[in-house]
C-alpha cells in the first residue's frame, strides 16, 4: 500500500512515527512537508540536520507541489495533519480511504462555531464530508467530544497521538541513573508560557517543601513567563532547590527526563497533547499531569503510569506531588510501569503496524479492532469529566 503523510513541518514529534513507516513501506512512505518550520522552533533545537529520503518538501518548488497533488490523489491512504484542504480536495471527491490527524478543533471553547468563519470551515472540512471513507486518528482524548459536538466522525474516532523517539535506554541502565538522585528530582519542561501553568508546580513545590519534605526542582525551557517565575520560586522559599536549565535540544531535554524521579505538566485546556507527557513516561518518570492536557488521560493511568490532577487546582497537584514524594518506592513502581507501558503499547512501531493494519481492514471490510492504545475506539470525554 502507497501511504502519504501530509503535515506542516518535519520534526522530532513524527520522525520516529515516519521512521515506522518507511521501515515496513520503503519507497511507497511519503511525508509531505507543505511549509518551512517557524523560526523560533528552529532556534529551540526542532529543526537542524539532513531530511530523511521520504520527506518532500512541496513548499519549495512547482515540481513538488505538483508531486505533492498526485500522492494525495493516487495514494492507497493519505494521512492528513496540518496541512492545505485543497490537497485532499480531489481525493475526498472519489470517496478514497483517509485519516485525518487531528488535535481537539475546540480547545479555545464552544464558542468558535458561532464565529461564521469558522463555522464555514467546520461544515467544509469535517461535516460535508463525515459519511465518507474518511476516519480520525485523535491527538487528543477531548478530540472525539469537540468532533460529535460538530456531528463529525461518528463512529469513527480513534485514539493516537504523537510518538516521539520511544525508550533509548534499557531498563537497568535508565533506572542506575535514577539511583543516583538524593534527594529525588522533579522535573518540569516546556515552554513558560501562561497556558502551561508552571507557576502552580512552583506554588505546590513550595507547599511540600513547607513540610521538609526533600527534593530538588529542574526546569528546561524559557519564555515571556521566565522572570516570573524565577521571583516566585523565591518567594516560595525553592531558590536553593530549583535550577533553571534553559532552552535544550529534544535530545538533551530528553536526557534530563532520564535522570529525573518525578514529572510534572500542568497545562490547562489549551494544550492540544503534549508531547512531554509521552516523552517523560517512555523516559522512566512518575508522571503527574493535568487532566486538561490531551495527552493525559490517554497514556497517564493512575496507580500504573502516574497520576492526573484537576487542571487549575493547586491542592489536587499538591496532594499527589507530596504522595510521591513521600513514597520513592511508589514513584520507582510508577516509573517502571510507565516505561514498560510505552514500550510495549504507545510506541512508534506498534502506531504504525496498527495504522496499516486498520487501513487494510477497512478495505476488506473487516477493521480491526483493539481494546486499548493506538487505534482504539476513541470514548467522549468532555472538559469537566475529572472527580478527585
Amino acid at each position: 500500500m502507497k501511504v502519504t503523510f501530509f503535515s506542516n513541518y518535519f520534526n522530532h514529534h513524527q520522525r520516529s512515527l515516519c521512521d515506522a513507516f518507511y521501515e515496513r513501506l520503503g519507497e511507497d512512505f511519503t511525508f509531505v512537508e507543505t511549509e518551512p518550520m517557524e523560526k523560533f522552533r528552529s532556534e529551540m533545537g526542532w529543526g537542524g540536520g539532513s531530511l530523511p529520503s521520504y520527506v518532500l518538501q512541496s513548499h519549495l518548488s512547482s515540481e513538488a507541489r505538483d508531486k505533492a497533488f498526485k500522492l494525495a490523489e493516487e495514494s492507497g491512504l493519505v494521512i492528513m495533519g496540518t496541512a492545505p484542504e485543497e490537497l485532499i480536495f480531489a481525493r475526498l471527491q472519489k470517496n478514497k480511504l483517509t485519516f485525518r490527524y487531528s488535535e481537539r478543533p475546540l480547545k479555545e471553547g464552544r464558542v468558535k462555531v458561532l464565529i461564521p468563519r469558522l463555522a464555514k470551515k467546520f461544515y467544509v472540512n469535517h461535516y460535508r464530508n463525515r459519511e465518507k471513507n474518511i476516519y480520525l486518528l485523535a491527538a487528543s482524548a477531548y478530540c472525539a467530544s469537540d468532533y460529535a459536538f460538530l456531528r463529525s466522525y461518528p463512529g469513527k474516532c480513534y485514539k493516537f497521538g504523537y510518538f516521539p523517539e520511544g525508550e533509548r535506554l534499557s531498563e537497568e541502565e535508565l533506572f542506575s541513573l535514577k539511583e543516583k538522585n538524593n534527594p529525588p528530582v522533579v522535573l518540569w519542561a516546556g515552554r513558560f508560557l501562561k497556558l502551561k501553568r508552571a507557576d502552580l508546580f512552583i506554588r505546590a513545590a513550595g507547599l511540600c517543601a513547607a513540610k521538609g519534605l526533600p527534593f530538588s526542582v529542574r526546569f528546561v525551557g524559557g519564555g515571556e513567563e521566565e522572570e516570573r517565575l524565577k521571583l516566585l520560586v523565591e518567594k516560595e522559599g525553592l531558590k536553593e532547590r530549583t535550577e533553571f536549565l534553559g532552552y535544550l535540544s529534544p535530545e538533551k531535554t530528553r536526557e534530563e527526563m532520564e535522570k529525573a524521579d518525578i514529572f510534572v505538566m500542568t497545562s490547562n485546556f489549551l494544550e492540544g497533547w503534549g508531547s512531554v507527557i509521552y516523552e517523560a513516561l517512555s523516559a522512566g518518570c512518575a508522571v503527574i499531569a493535568s487532566h486538561a492536557a490531551g495527552a493525559a488521560p490517554f497514556l497517564v493511568l493512575p496507580g500504573k503510569t502516574g497520576y492526573l490532577f484537576q487542571s487549575g487546582k493547586l491542592m489536587s497537584l499538591t496532594e499527589k506531588l507530596e504522595r510521591l514524594l513521600k513514597n520513592p518506592e511508589e514513584v520507582r513502581h510508577l516509573g517502571r510501569g510507565a516505561f514498560e507501558y510505552m514500550k510495549e503499547l504507545w510506541n512508534p512501531a506498534v502506531a504504525a503496524q496498527r495504522v496499516l493494519e486498520f487501513a487494510e481492514g477497512l478495505i476488506a471490510l473487516e477493521p480491526p479492532r483493539y481494546e486499548e492504545g493506538p487505534l482504539s475506539p476513541c470514548e467522549l470525554l468532555k472538559n469537566n469529566w475529572y472527580r478527585e
